[in-house]
């Protein structure tokens, strides 16, 4: 009879609802361009099991199939705006900041 000890236990990783919804969207997104294929590309890129992804979708209603248009496309199409937004913001503050070391060196010329 084997134990096991805590030390031999490997534990999954743990996603962000940010990661997730980046993955939904990816799926979504995926979807509307090809038909189709959107959850194993996901699994594939992102390096999570179809089956997680599968779950994820179920949980905010969404259709891992093709277009969505279930009772979560709502949903979904909400946590990909939020996800878009804060992406964007994060751009901005980054386009900001090189504006501002360009203008800097700019003058110094």
């Amino acid at each position: 009879m084997s134990t096991t000890n805590k030390k031999d236990i490997v534990r999954g990783k743990r996603y962000t609802a940010d990661e997730k919804n980046k993955i939904i969207a990816f799926v979504e997104s995926h979807n509307t361009a090809n038909g189709r294929g959107g959850q194993s590309a996901a699994a594939k890129k992102f390096g999570v099991s179809q089956l997680t992804v599968s779950g994820w979708l179920k949980g905010a209603g969404v259709s891992g199939r093709g277009k969505s248009g279930g009772k979560g496309s709502m949903q979904s199409k909400l946590a990909t705006l939020l996800t878009l937004g804060q992406e964007i913001a994060k751009l901005d503050k980054e386009l900001s900041s090189k504006r501002a070391k360009f203008e800097s060196i700019k003058a110094s010329l």
